[in-house]
């Protein structure tokens, strides 16, 4: 079939397109962004990124503007496609995020940092930051990994087992408030039914994942796919063989962690001896 002929000109990446639209409705309105921040109650400045594509803002915003153009529901469905665009990833990892999105379970090992799905946005910045990135692209790159938590929200959402080594939850940010936040997320998304937290303590020694940071995938089709990744990148394994070897490994990991239970306390227990923020 032909590909469909594009008759406007316009954007046909969501994210864009939501942009433009915004863009358009704004001028089509003849207000600036500081009159539509002080009509809305929102600082201007979010309506400024939200029209150059920088971030998507919330879907509360999207319903917001939607009332305030008389487009009910229009800004709501984009921000919807705008939010499952996996453009906003990286180019390298993309293909790893729709395999994501469409796992029936997942599996992870953490090493040295959590992983992105329990990420709150000040822990996703200072570790993107950490990897280089700054700027819009840092901003776009948080709000994009922030989108990713949703896959374990709901009724329907899928099985996740997260083993966390003992030196992640020892590595705090350098905010101490934000890194109680952090603490506090983990706590909190450990006690949802679809997710099973553990901790490897340190004492456990040398393992077949001891360098590896791992996130297994079971797909609709059975199959199993392993993402393997570093501070500099990761690599999506879809061979049988490296897989299952993998898979060895981590069980054999798997093995020598803390119970939920007992992962569950130890968590709880970092969150208590954590500092609390001077400004507090």
């Amino acid at each position: 079939m032909p590909q469909r002929r594009v008759v406007t000109g316009r954007s046909q990446e969501p994210r864009q397109r939501f942009a433009e639209e915004l863009r358009r409705l704004r001028s089509q309105k003849g207000i600036t962004l500081r009159q539509l921040g002080e009509r809305m109650g929102w600082d201007w400045s979010l309506f400024g990124k939200m029209e150059k594509g920088d971030t998507i803002g919330s879907p509360e915003v999207a319903e917001a503007l939607d009332d305030f153009y008389g487009t009910p529901g229009l800004l709501l469905a984009m921000w919807e496609l705008a939010a499952g665009d996996k453009t906003q990833f990286r180019e390298q990892y993309r293909r790893y995020m729709t395999l994501e999105a469409e796992a029936v379970s997942l599996w992870h090992f953490a090493v040295s940092v959590l992983p992105g799905l329990v990420q709150t946005p000040e822990y996703a910045r200072e570790v993107l930051s950490a990897g280089g990135l700054k700027g819009p692209e840092l901003d776009q790159q948080v709000e994009a990994r922030m989108s990713r938590r949703e896959l374990l929200e709901g009724e329907d959402a899928p099985p996740f087992r997260t083993i966390l080594s003992e030196a992640v939850l020892r590595t705090p940010l350098e905010d101490p408030g934000a890194w109680r936040q952090q603490l506090e997320y983990v706590a909190q998304v450990a006690e949802r039914p679809n997710v099973t937290m553990q901790v490897l303590p340190l004492k456990s020694g040398l393992h077949g994942l001891t360098n590896a940071t791992v996130m297994f995938l079971r797909l609709m089709d059975a199959r199993t796919v392993a993402y393997t990744e570093h501070g500099y990148g990761g690599d999506l394994i879809e061979a049988n063989g490296p897989v299952e070897r993998l898979h060895r490994a981590y069980d054999a990991m798997r093995d020598l962690a803390m119970s939920p239970v007992e992962s569950q306390k130890f968590v709880l227990a970092m969150l208590e001896a954590a500092p609390c923020d001077p400004s507090t």
